[in-house]
């Protein structure tokens, strides 16, 4: 049995899987208000004129599903292979994740054993049919055994008292029909990485009620008992297969004896009994389509019966049968075959993903609040007003977030500042930008101070730094740049000082040039980058006594003078800067 269920599940997920080759569309269009019922609509309204966050919950559709599979008994008697089984189910989806689903299911289910049974005097369908048998209550000694009696013993109707013991093979038929209502919860649909899936997974449980009616196989054609003494007494002698075999050569199946069952004690419908039953399970269901899907399901009930399989008696050798007490359950497996019903309506929501709407208008807005753009500038300074953190002047230069540029950083915008350039020992400044320093000292009023001026800009300069180049290169690295821009803050606090800037190198066109690029390299980075005038630099190069890839900065002495700029001395051996 087991075989053929595998062979049954693995011919389903081959069918499954040549069906599911075929392309995922994306989700419904939320904007679609066809696909929203009337109730919804109020919410649909404010969510496309921005007043709502979230779109309503379209129609989708109700599934409509037949089944076909195999019904399994767990009970007294095993269970044998009979793919008889069907049904049908309708269902609603509640939401992405929950839905309800209301099952109709029609079971077939065959059992034998293959152990014989010889205490069945308690079982009415074998008791009437099987034996008419005939009980000693005196002590009966057992045969062969004189020093073991037992109180009670069923022998063959009028036999002699040391006649063998009968024996039976239980076997039974049941049909049962079941209706459920399940709650259905679908696991997988909701994705972070995929618009939808094609496979999704689900459980579900679920109560309601089931009917069965059970029958045996008791007697031949002419309605005789079975002479079951044809199949080997002692199974011993006999493989399983070899009793089953045997069995299905002597048993006509014509099921023609109704088997024990709850009698009035239980509510009947239709003849048969009726039982409240629950269910749980599991599928997977494959998308074929829009409209067509097929699963594969596995459901088990769970009945306070144990009667489904004819049988509720445990044998105990040489003695009366008890009851077994645990109760009957039945399991079905189905192939199901789903179809999707329903006009102007999107497909179950079990099928959609609510994030690919999500996911989909940030890539791509179209629902989106997003502020227009604003490109004007009310001051004219040529930074938009979305940006401009002031409102300045006509004619002030400003910085990228459109605020008044001051130089000398002393709260004076440039536009207004009447010294553009003040020390920061001359601050704090008047309204007009200009600084009182506070003289006379040589320290800070380096000009008042007469036949020192060298030693003054050396003080207020400081050691200066010297600044390398990569070997063969003018480009000025990330760490001189540093350099320079210190250098840069020093000028500005001494602005009556000039600084040498100094290349060494002289002893070939390509190192005279390579000198001449070092230097020019420097000044330019603090002219253009630093703001520093021009006319506060002596432009030498050529220098001895120093290292070809390094230039030296110092403050320049009272008398020194120099020029600012030279003309490259061989400019087809310039370096880039």
């Amino acid at each position: 049995m087991a075989s053929k269920n595998l062979y049954f599940i693995g011919l389903f997920f081959l069918v499954a899987y040549s069906a599911h080759t075929q392309s995922i569309r994306s989700s419904y269009d939320v904007t679609d208000s066809s696909l929203i019922p009337n109730r919804r609509m109020p919410q649909h309204s404010e969510f496309l004129s921005g007043k709502y966050n979230f779109p309503a919950m379209p129609r989708n559709m109700w599934e409509f599903g037949i089944k076909v599979g195999h019904m399994d008994v767990s009970g007294d008697i095993p269970s044998r292979f009979t793919p008889a089984s069907f049904g049908a189910h309708i269902r609603k989806a509640f939401g992405y994740v929950f839905s309800l689903r209301l099952e109709y299911m029609y079971g077939l289910g065959r059992g034998w054993t293959f152990n014989r049974a010889e205490n069945f005097g308690k079982n009415t369908a074998w008791a009437r049919n099987g034996s008419a048998a005939t009980s000693y209550s005196a002590p009966y000694r057992i045969p062969g055994n004189p020093d073991r009696t037992v109180s009670s013993l069923n022998v063959h109707y009028g036999a002699p008292a040391n006649t063998p013991r009968e024996f039976v093979f239980y076997n039974y038929r049941t049909r049962i029909h079941d209706l459920h209502l399940e709650g259905v919860v679908t696991l997988n649909n909701i994705r972070f990485h995929k618009a939808k899936t094609g496979v999704v997974l689900y459980g579900f449980a679920g109560v309601g009620g089931m009917i069965y009616d059970t029958k045996v196989d008791a007697l031949d054609g002419g309605n005789r008992k079975y002479n079951f003494a044809t199949i080997t007494p002692n199974n011993a002698y006999k493989t399983r297969k070899d009793t089953y075999k045997a069995l299905k050569n002597l048993l006509d199946g014509t099921y023609e004896t109704p088997a024990e069952n709850q009698g009035p004690r239980r509510p009947k419908l239709f003849g048969s009994t009726l039982k409240p039953s629950g269910t749980i399970g599991m599928g997977v269901a494959f998308r074929v389509g829009r409209r067509f899907n097929i699963a594969l399901e596995d459901r088990h009930v769970f009945t306070k019966d144990d009667l489904i399989d004819g049988q509720r008696w445990q044998e105990h050798a040489y003695g009366d049968a008890v009851l077994t007490g645990d109760f009957d359950s039945y399991n079905l497996v189905s192939l199901n075959l789903n179809f999707n019903i329903g006009a102007k309506a999107v497909e179950p929501l079990w099928w959609l993903n609510p994030l690919d709407y999500v996911y989909g208008e940030l890539r791509n807005p179209r629902l989106m609040n997003i502020p227009k753009p604003s490109l004007e500038d009310s001051d004219g300074d040529g930074v938009i007003n979305q940006f401009d953190r002031e409102q300045t002047p006509a004619g002030c230069p400003v910085d990228t977030h459109g605020v008044s540029r001051d130089t000398d950083g002393d709260g004076v915008p440039d536009c207004k500042d009447k010294e553009l350039v003040t020390p920061t020992y001359c601050q704090p400044v008047d309204a007009d930008g200009v600084g009182k320093c506070p003289c006379p000292t040589c320290e800070t009023c380096p000009d008042l101070c007469k036949g020192k001026p060298s030693i003054q800009c050396e003080s207020q300069l400081g050691d200066l730094p010297s600044i390398t180049f990569p070997k063969n290169s003018a480009r000025l690295t990330n760490e001189a740049k540093t350099l320079l821009n210190s250098v840069a803050a020093k000028l500005r606090n001494a602005p009556g000082c000039k600084v040498v800037v100094v290349g060494y190198c002289s002893s070939s066109k390509q190192q005279q040039q390579l000198s001449w690029d070092h230097v020019n390299a420097v000044i330019n980075y603090l002219v253009d980058q630093q703001g520093i005038s021009q006319d506060r630099f002596i432009f030498r190069y050529g220098e001895e006594g120093g290292d070809c890839d390094t230039v030296d900065l110092r403050a320049a002495s009272a008398d020194e003078e120099g020029p600012n700029m030279v003309e490259p001395p061989h400019p087809r051996y310039r370096k880039s800067n």
